[in-house]
């Protein structure tokens, strides 16, 4: 698909960018094919364009909004859309959470954050949907919405070995494949999940990811992780570098041991590539995140300063509602709505 084409279907099938329409596009440089794309695409749809590019270096990482960047996030006169083009590194989480904060703290504004998007996601990949994609996609993640009204609990299997399960009781879950009017809630681009924050202190059991991890990409060697009361107990893995960084990355804070995100993957040409931004979206899928999940709607409470995700391939979902019943919606990857 054209990256052109492709950058506008997004924004015109998600972000329902209208003609007459201000967006403001900001890029790295050294993604800055895309943020053209972006443009590009966002022109042909007669929208008021602005595309702002950010110097970046390999071994220096933000942690502060640049001061000509921080005016424009302040401006009375917000843009309708903003669409945030970044590298893909754990250590400008902070950084991100900064920016989507600002421009959507009015709610106001739609956004599309984008961290670690490349040129093949708009030519090939999870974003190089037709209309006719996008809306099958949407209306798979509205029925499989209605079907987690009411639910108490998941519990989760999958042949890799993961055995655990969470509460989400009063917790709201929600689709990042459309635009909800009400939350005004950010979305990543691309889209393809049905998710929710789980009761922090609630998942119990052993996470087996095999597939991919957010800021690390595809793995060769799958990762246990431990989980007691919410809270990462142990991590094993026969991958040193690996464990070194998931480590890491849960040493950042306390809340980063804490489990944060639990989601469905719903996008057909959602592909297991380097860029988790993606690879989370596969639809025979879910991911588990430990960390921030402070900007989701409903209740939540983990305020970490991180966010890093654990894709588990062809599980099989057990959900329970309140009033005592349960089903299965994910058998062996398979999406049962």
């Amino acid at each position: 698909m054209d990256s052109n084409i492709a950058a506008a279907n997004a924004l015109q099938y998600v972000l329902e960018a209208k003609p007459g329409e201000t967006i403001l596009i900001i890029s790295d440089d050294i993604k800055k094919e895309v943020g053209q794309a972006f443009a590009s695409g966002a022109i042909d749809l007669g929208l008021w364009t602005r595309l702002v590019i950010l110097e970046t270096e390999d071994e220096l990482f933000r942690t502060e909004i640049p001061a000509n960047l921080l005016e424009m996030l302040n401006s009375p006169y917000k843009p309708d859309i903003f669409i945030n083009i970044f590298r893909d590194t754990s250590k400008e989480t902070p950084f991100r959470i900064k920016i989507v904060q600002l421009e959507t703290r009015k709610k106001l504004s739609r956004a599309g954050h984008c961290p670690g998007i490349t040129m093949d996601m708009l030519t090939k990949g999870a974003l190089s949907l037709k209309k006719e994609e996008y809306i099958k996609m949407q209306n798979n993640a509205r029925r499989l919405l209605t079907v987690l009204q009411d639910v108490e609990s998941a519990k989760v299997k999958a042949p890799n070995g993961s055995n655990f399960e969470l509460s989400v009781k009063n917790r709201t879950w929600f689709s990042d494949t459309y635009i909800d009017w009400k939350l005004m809630k950010w979305m990543n681009l691309p889209v393809g999940e049905v998710l929710i924050g789980p009761i922090e202190t609630s998942m119990q059991g052993t996470l087996v990811c095999d597939l991919a991890i957010g800021g690390i990409g595809p793995i060769e060697k799958k990762i246990t992780l431990e989980v007691k009361d919410g809270r990462v107990e142990s991590v094993v893995s026969e991958d040193k570098e690996v464990l070194n960084n998931v480590k890491e990355t849960q040493a950042i804070d306390e809340m980063a041991k804490y489990v944060g995100e639990f989601a469905f993957g719903l996008n057909p040409k959602a592909r297991l590539v380097e860029q988790f931004l993606e690879a989370e979206k596969i639809d025979n899928a879910i991911h588990v995140a430990f960390g921030n999940n402070m900007d989701y709607p409903g209740i939540v409470a983990n305020n970490s300063a991180q966010h890093q995700d654990f894709l588990v391939d062809n599980p099989t979902v057990e959900i329970f509602y309140t009033n005592g019943r349960s089903r299965i919606v994910m058998d062996k990857g398979k999406l049962i709505i």
